[in-house]
């Protein structure tokens, strides 16, 4: 048996990792002199603590000692593990692991190269091909074909968090903010990078993103799809929903990213994903 794993920013409900027997190992959110793992802290709480404390939380990848603790405590029960990581260029977590993995014969880390459910595609995929009796080596090294087919996309309402976080320049902050640009953001390579630039209300443009991005991918694995979001009306929810069924997808996600990517990404942000052929 291989046991299929990842940090927990996969951001998938318990619901669904018991579904596909995902195993995963939690990040740390830092709130103040208060730290939390991924999981057991929602983006409400990102989000009130925000607003009161003008700052956002801080986050820590998992480290070498947990990664040990986690693959031991899957050998114990599993003969290998393949482990999907946090983009390389995103996080630490990815050389943590392999760092870790290393120590052992039997586990095997892939970078994702994404994010969120990005990583749960891959996992899903991981899941089913090791239910269908293929070897551990042989799945993570199809994961790292599979990964350039992972469109993973999001827009956002604001730049505030990603700017507070280091990732944007304060002029891009100021001129999005300005013009009320609610930009889409491609994760490409493994890293996160500027697409379209949609204008408006919220609603509006994530409507617009959404039709956008099943209109640049026509050629779809229809298997699965993950709408996932920090925040989001029940209106856009509804509409996402009604058009991923409507462009094909047999299995239709709707997830709320966790603690760590909310805390990166901040509300009224919405993303998309789904692999292409």
């Amino acid at each position: 048996m291989i046991a299929i794993s990842a940090e927990s920013t996969i951001d998938m409900p318990e619901e669904l990792l018991s579904r596909f027997d995902i195993h995963t190992v939690p990040f740390t959110v830092i709130m103040g002199d208060k730290d939390y793992f991924d999981g057991k802290i929602n983006s409400d709480e990102i989000f009130k603590f925000v607003t009161m404390n003008k700052v956002l939380p801080m986050t820590s990848a998992v480290n070498e000692y947990q990664y040990e603790n986690h693959f031991k405590k899957l050998l114990s029960s599993y003969d290998a593990v393949v482990h999907i990581s946090l983009s390389s260029k995103i996080s630490s977590a990815y050389q943590n692991a392999r760092n870790v993995a290393s120590k052992f014969d039997n586990v095997f880390v892939v970078d994702s190269q994404s994010l969120s459910t990005g990583i749960a595609l891959l996992a899903i995929k991981a899941s089913i091909w090791a239910k269908d009796g293929k070897d551990a080596k042989t799945i993570a090294s199809d994961l790292e074909n599979l990964r350039k087919k992972v469109q993973a996309s999001f827009v956002l309402d604001k730049l505030d968090y990603l700017y507070k976080g280091g990732r944007c320049s304060a002029l891009s902050k100021f001129g999005a903010n300005l013009l009320r640009i609610k930009p889409q953001i491609l994760v490409k390579d493994g890293t996160m990078q500027v697409g379209k630039k949609y204008m408006g209300s919220f609603n509006s443009c994530a409507k617009k993103y959404i039709d956008d991005t099943l209109l640049q991918f026509p050629a779809r694995d229809n298997d699965v799809a993950f709408f996932t979001y920090t925040t989001a009306s029940d209106d856009i929810i509804d509409y996402a929903k009604k058009k991923l069924k409507n462009a094909g997808f047999e299995n239709i996600f709707v997830t709320r990213a966790g603690a760590t990517i909310s805390s990166h990404c901040g509300p009224n942000t919405l993303g998309v994903l789904f692999i292409t052929k």
